[in-house]
């Protein structure tokens, strides 16, 4: 009370009686304040000591979901819960499609992954789950991301409103990221009961389709830039400023936040750089990857290196006479990669450059002479020609990216190699939209021309990230070809635009 004291000792003696008034109702006011934000800290520590269960639920700090660690646990996916796994825990990640509470005791939540849900129950009892706990899960918002922990049950009659058949009797219960309370859509009315999928045959489509992904088509003509920077071909669209896209990187994001888990597109990008290289095309296709993740980005890193050592065994297996015949115009050495790929930091890259007399900046990024170099450490060292060098410097990649939990200086992404030449750049995203605005700006793009990207991860954003990789710049590395320009039909570069 001692800034009561003050104020009131400060009034002066000359106010009239109206301004004495409303300084005392003032100072009244300031009192009923202080005493009311004490007794909320004391009600919420009380309730804290009262719950036994605190641990097992709550809302999970924003630094864990940063790739902080690899805990080992084992997720299964919603699709696969059925009536074999009766009595067994599982842990689940899924959107909190619905929440009904019956009584302060019991409350049951539907939750989906991809376009598979199932419900998951709560009720008051002595080793898990308390009344604070039920009321959590009853004060979560739709679309809000959970984790899941619990035991498969299997009810006594048909569940109507969920794909699988079987219960989750919950037992611990955390909140990945919430969405807005008011949602724009309602997910029932939006909900499809079929999804088809076209057929491919090319190797990463068809690899990626086994892995669960689902491919999409996205737009390339678009309002603002996808990466920051200059290097985009500007246009006019019926009076309004456009570009072309020099990726898919925002739209496909938006899938992962539309519920599609894990989604990839084959398709064109676009870049307006000045580069007058052996390996840069102003047009090229893009192969890009998008995803959830459960704990850490390593997770996206295990799918580039199971789908490329499945690309290049499949090369070696079946395309022998097309690589003998482009051997004869354009001798080169066979890749060499191993079975499991290859993972360096970049530190560790630049310690090795360093060991070599080349001295690299390690909060900057690798110059091409670098990367041949250190292409060339790597092969040396550890026999491979194929390898991923990730926790890059934040301030040289895209605003969309992640940064480490333990050091702000440094990224959840990652590049990866062939032959020393850089093919594949990825990351874990920034899926808080607060912290994708400042980035955003950071970075010097206009955030109205992607305010509804940013909008998009306000309504229920699972963690998640991705990676684009240049067809023609693979292709180039793995034949060894010394120009990118012989891996395209029609190339087009800065120079060229005809035929």
């Amino acid at each position: 009370m001692a800034s009561t004291e003050q104020e009131s000792s400060q009034t002066p003696a000359n106010l009239n009686k109206k301004q004495a008034k409303k300084e005392a109702q003032k100072v009244e006011r300031l009192r009923k304040q202080q005493e009311a934000a004490a007794a909320a800290a004391a009600t919420a520590l009380a309730s804290a000591e009262a719950d036994p269960f605190s641990g097992n639920y709550g809302d999970v700090p924003t630094e864990e979901i940063q790739s902080k660690a690899v805990s080992g646990r084992q997720w299964t996916e919603i699709g696969s819960l059925d009536a074999e796994l009766a009595e067994r825990t599982v842990l689940i990640r899924g959107a909190a499609q619905a929440i009904r509470s019956v009584s302060k005791k019991m409350a049951f939540l539907v939750v989906r992954q991809y376009v598979s849900t199932v419900q998951c129950v709560l009720v008051v009892n002595k080793e898990w789950v308390s009344p604070q706990m039920v009321k959590f899960a009853t004060g979560l918002s739709k679309e809000s991301i959970v984790d899941v922990e619990g035991v498969v049950s299997i009810p006594k009659d048909p569940i109507k409103g969920t794909t699988q058949q079987v219960e989750v009797q919950v037992r611990k219960l955390y909140c990945i990221n919430r969405a807005m309370p008011n949602l724009p859509i309602n997910i029932e009315d939006a909900a499809r009961s079929e999804m088809e999928f076209e057929k491919a045959e090319q190797i990463f489509r068809r690899f990626l389709l086994s892995e669960g992904f689902v491919g999409i088509h996205t737009p390339k003509l678009v309002p603002g830039s996808s990466e920051g920077g200059a290097a985009v071909f500007k246009l006019d669209y019926k009076g309004q400023p456009a570009c072309l896209a020099q990726s898919p990187q925002l739209y496909k994001q938006m899938a992962i936040c539309g519920g599609f888990g894990r989604v990839f597109e084959v398709g064109s990008v676009f870049r307006a750089e000045d580069s007058y290289t052996h390996r840069h095309l102003c047009e090229f296709v893009g192969l890009d990857v998008e995803m959830e993740i459960k704990e850490h980005y390593f997770e996206v890193c295990d799918v580039v290196d199971r789908l490329f050592v499945a690309m290049f065994d499949y090369l070696n297996e079946n395309c022998k006479k097309e690589l003998d015949s482009i051997n004869r115009q354009n001798p080169f050495e066979p890749l060499k990669y191993l079975r499991n790929t290859l993972r360096l930091t970049f530190l560790e890259g630049v310690e090795m450059l360093k060991e070599a007399g080349i001295e690299v900046d390690p909060f900057g990024d690798l110059n091409t002479e670098a990367e041949k170099t250190l292409g060339r450490l790597v092969r040396e060292k550890y026999d491979t020609d194929f390898y991923i060098l990730y926790r890059y410097p934040l301030a040289v990649r895209p605003f969309y990216t992640m940064p480490c939990y333990d050091d702000p200086a440094y990224s959840n992404s990652f590049d990866v190699f062939i032959r020393g030449e850089e093919i594949i750049s990825g990351a874990q995203r920034v899926h808080l939209p607060e912290l994708l605005t400042k980035r955003a700006e950071a970075c010097g793009i206009d955030v109205k021309t992607i305010a509804t990207y940013i909008d998009s991860f306000r309504y229920g954003a699972p963690p998640h990230g991705g990676f684009g990789v240049g067809l023609e710049r693979v292709v180039m590395l793995f034949c060894a070809l010394n120009n990118i320009r012989k891996t395209s039909l029609f190339p087009r570069d800065p120079q060229r635009l005809v035929p």
